[in-house]
């Protein structure tokens, strides 16, 4: 029997999700119209855009890591990559000691290109984020880290049941709940 207390909870719950929902929608309709802007493919931009963050960061991405990120084959990557350096988005640099390590790199300008796309609204969501205390923000970075280890954990297993018809290593059958 479930109070009060509970459908709140299950409610609460609910309007939390579907925000995740509606700002993952949002978020990728903002990937498309950039994309868009540049007369790109969205995942194209995406992947750009990918670039774009692991530089700033100070971290440049391989083809092997962006494949990661982006979610797509070694071989989609690469023939993304022949589009977008073809396009002069990106350039493949062998700058690491090690000469057979490839990195991605945006070519000059992409930078400035992105950020007089997304600083208005980088601008806003610095306002609008400047309204809640650290502790709160501290306590939600948490709760989307969270979040994220559990939906990626869900997703590994979920592609070792189709990998393994169904089965976990040890046999268990994972599509019918089998504890054996």
């Amino acid at each position: 029997m479930h109070t009060e207390d509970d459908k709140e909870v299950r409610d609460q719950r609910d309007r939390l999700m579907e925000g995740l929902r509606t700002y993952g929608r949002t978020y990728a309709e903002l990937g498309r119209r950039f994309a868009a802007s540049l007369g790109l493919h969205s995942t194209d931009a995406s992947a750009l855009l990918e670039i774009l963050a692991a530089e700033e960061r100070g971290t440049p991405l391989s083809p092997a890591r962006l494949s990661e990120r982006i979610a797509l084959t070694a071989g989609a990557t690469s023939s993304l990559l022949n589009r977008l350096e073809a396009s002069g988005h990106i350039v493949r640099t062998r700058v690491h000691t090690d000469r057979r390590v490839v990195t991605l790199q945006s070519t000059p300008g992409m930078h400035g290109v992105a950020d007089e796309f997304f600083e208005p609204l980088a601008g806003r969501l610095n306002a609008m984020m400047g309204a809640y205390p650290m502790e709160l923000l501290g306590q939600f970075e948490s709760f989307l880290t969270e979040l994220r280890v559990t939906m990626d954990t869900y997703a590994q297993e979920h592609t070792l049941r189709d990998e393994n018809d169904g089965k976990s290593a040890d046999g268990v059958d994972l599509t019918r709940g089998d504890s054996r």
